[in-house]
């Protein structure tokens, strides 16, 4: 049953990388697309800056130009249609040649160039899946284990719940360290939430829906459940949320965002037929 379970997963992913992946050139793309370093050619690497800036034409009557020209500013389709369409694994060597190359760290580039839902998802992107959970884990756990509010992340308390049963029952032997983290760490609200997971496809279907349904966007539960799951399960989601909602994930997101940050979401979905 094992290449059954394997065709199954395989299945479920909505990003599976780039077959014939060289990081070198999207490194390079990658370059090029963000302003301030993309003016010259990427083969001068960083030794680019020491190049003195362009003069601007003269104006007419042979007196030089008052201003000089704009930049061209930040290309930023050509950012999502590299990082949507690799795997993690790549996205994390196309940040060491960029490093390599250019001398300068991809995803401080990325925060410089970038801003509002557009950065926080790009950003989100070229997190390792373990960092990337860590942050969601700390951003989730700032308040204190005795919070009065009572707010509870149920993404976070989903993925609690996955942990637990692999480091338990799904196991021999238990991986205390695993149990004594979120037991110690969670609170009382919150590990209540953790016994409610069993279909988890409509699990993240809901979530997905209630992110989106209504007046505003929970863009951090979109984000957040469209990244962890697009290597994962993200086309099994899409599937059990057009049979519980009636409407595929793609048209809903197209309704309730917009511009780049939409086109990258939709191209981390996948075609949603």
């Amino acid at each position: 049953m094992a290449w059954w379970k394997a065709w199954v997963e395989q299945e479920g992913v909505s990003v599976k990388g780039s077959p014939h992946f060289n990081p070198d050139p999207d490194a390079e793309t990658l370059y090029k697309a963000m302003k301030g370093i993309g003016g010259a050619s990427p083969l001068l690497g960083h030794h680019a800056a020491a190049l003195p800036p362009p003069q601007p034409p003269s104006a007419p009557g042979g007196h030089g130009g008052a201003q000089a020209m704009p930049p061209a500013g930040t290309n930023e389709q050509a950012i999502i249609d590299v990082l949507t369409k690799r795997s993690n694994a790549q996205r994390q060597q196309i940040a060491k040649s960029f490093k390599a190359q250019f001398g300068k760290d991809l995803i401080e580039t990325l925060k410089s160039e970038l801003s509002g839902k557009f950065e926080r998802l790009i950003i989100a992107l070229m997190y390792p899946p373990y960092r990337y959970e860590a942050k969601e884990l700390y951003d989730a756990m700032k308040g204190s284990r005795d919070d009065l509010s009572g707010y509870v992340d149920p993404g976070l308390a989903l993925q609690d719940a996955q942990d637990l049963y692999a480091a338990g029952e799904k196991i021999c032997g238990t991986d205390e360290m695993k149990f004594i983290t979120i037991l110690c760490t969670r609170s009382a609200t919150h590990l209540l939430r953790v016994k409610c997971t069993r279909n988890l496809h409509s699990y993240f279907a809901e979530r997905l829906y209630f992110a989106m349904k209504g007046a505003g966007t929970l863009d951090g539960t979109l984000i957040r459940n469209i990244v962890s799951r697009s290597e994962i399960d993200l086309n099994l989601i899409k599937n059990q949320f057009k049979k519980m909602y009636g409407k595929t994930l793609s048209s809903m997101i197209m309704e309730d965002t917009s511009g780049d940050y939409k086109n990258a979401l939709l191209n981390l979905v996948g075609s949603d037929l």
